[in-house]
């Protein structure tokens, strides 16, 4: 199926508009389960497409998670085992991740690997909970 919806912008666009209720619908519900649990929460949710989608409207924050273009390159390829050229047309697809930086809140770059990584992961996750312990 990706490969038909990712050749064709409009059958991309009519499987979004089919799948797009559904999935945010399902994500609201389990926030609402979570918000129960614990009121003070954090909650997190990886949508490639959650700016698209405008569903990042529905957040307090926005965490951005991205990398150097030859490092997403290269990591589509290997780990779909693309082609190159198939790898920039899946790219082509998307919004450009500079384009999504734009909206973030918080940005987290993966393209120095996991240590780094991890460090800033912990370093936003800090400053939400300093966040919610204000509200």
């Amino acid at each position: 199926m990706a490969a038909l919806v990712f050749a064709d912008e409009n059958k991309r666009q009519q499987l979004n508009a089919i799948l797009h209720p559904f999935i945010i619908a399902r994500q609201d519900e389990i926030m609402r389960e979570w918000e129960v649990r614990d009121p003070q929460g954090i909650g997190l949710v990886d949508a490639a497409l959650m700016i698209e989608s405008g569903g990042y409207k529905r957040f307090d924050k926005l965490i951005v998670v991205h990398c150097r273009p030859e490092i997403q390159l290269e990591r589509l390829m290997r780990r779909d085992g693309f082609s190159r050229e198939q790898a920039e047309q899946r790219i082509a697809s998307q919004m450009s991740q500079e384009d999504k930086q734009k909206f973030a809140d918080y940005l987290i770059d993966t393209s120095e690997g996991y240590e780094a990584t991890r460090d800033r992961t912990r370093a936003v996750f800090q400053e939400l909970i300093h966040i919610v312990g204000k509200n």
